[in-house]
């Protein structure tokens, strides 16, 4: 099982000292919070959107905080733990695990970097560089930068000014323009009446080689997976990328495209400026967005859609003619 070098994690914890419910048959071992594709035997997930039944039919986690319309969609051997606020219970266990994970604290072991320790990378003016870091060869990191603790940045980076990186892995080739932020907290609430709760996230940011990010882009870690940027993707300046969000290869996004939480975009995507796309969408392979659409349902494989909201290209030209 692979171990979260950001997060310091509690346990491991009795399934029935996590909740009190008398109904559970099985007192297992937990040792992690995983999403339903990534969780093993020693791992408890959840499955709280009929959009992941297919992950959830597959999930080996050994338990799952589901609710009882769902619940018969998950495996025989997964024990059912039937709850009337899959989130909420979430955001509860996750602070069990995570107890530092719903604020980004400030990394005290942020220093002026070693050169000796990075003899084969350029750095600019007041760079800040935390412990256990790996910066490839032939890199440059611009002046003012801070790049967190645990943070890995491969080979012939090119990383701009004024840049925040943590919670972060970044590939080879990688372009990351002055202002970004990588790997901060998405913005994550559960809403009550008395007050709004903290979601904690646990997970990273993957930028994959040969990733280009404009100026000023924000990408959230994943709240308990992890946000991805394939290979050969380009953002344009001002994009945001909420928790969860992956994008596959060779994907060109235009200025100030902003991508609610946990939808996946396939390969060769076009995306004009100022579009949205809405939370948990399935945007398929070689597709085409006009600029300042707002998608909200998913879109299959080959399409090309304009509006708001947004729909086939032609039948937008033929509204927007009539």
């Amino acid at each position: 099982m692979s171990k979260n070098i950001f997060f310091e994690r509690k346990g491991p914890f009795m399934l029935k000292d996590l909740f009190n419910n008398n109904s559970l048959i099985k007192n297992i071992k937990i040792k992690d919070i995983k999403s339903l594709d990534q969780a093993t035997n020693l791992d408890i997930s959840f499955f709280d959107s009929i959009n992941y039944k297919q992950l959830a039919q597959n999930t080996k986690a050994s338990c799952c905080l589901t609710t009882a319309k769902l619940k018969d969609h998950l495996p025989q051997a997964c024990e059912k733990i039937v709850v009337s606020n899959v989130l909420f219970e979430l955001a509860k266990l996750t602070k069990k695990f995570y107890p530092t994970a719903d604020i980004d604290y400030p990394d005290k072991s942020l220093k002026t970097p070693n050169k000796s320790k990075y003899p084969k990378v350029k750095f600019g003016n007041n760079v800040l560089v935390g412990k256990n870091c790996v910066i490839g060869k032939n890199s440059y990191i611009g002046s003012n930068t801070i790049i967190e603790q645990n943070v890995t940045l491969g080979n012939d980076c090119v990383i701009g000014s004024h840049v925040a990186i943590k919670n972060s892995i970044i590939g080879n080739h990688v372009v990351i323009q002055d202002g970004c932020k990588i790997g901060l907290k998405g913005f994550g609430f559960i809403p009550l009446k008395s007050k709004n709760l903290r979601f904690p996230h646990i997970g990273k940011v993957i930028l994959k080689d040969n990733v280009e990010l404009g100026a000023s882009c924000t990408i959230d870690r994943g709240s308990v997976g992890d946000t991805v940027i394939g290979e050969n993707t380009f953002l344009d300046n001002q994009v945001h990328m909420a928790h969860n969000v992956k994008i596959g290869k060779n994907c060109m996004i235009a200025g100030q495209v902003g991508f609610a939480g946990s939808s996946t975009l396939g390969d060769n995507v076009s995306i004009g400026g100022q579009a949205g796309i809405s939370g948990h969408l399935k945007i398929g392979n070689n597709v085409k967005i006009g600029g300042g659409s707002g998608v909200i349902k998913d879109i299959k494989d080959g399409m090309t859609v304009m509006g708001y909201p947004a729909i086939p290209f032609k039948k937008f030209i033929k509204n927007w003619k009539n």
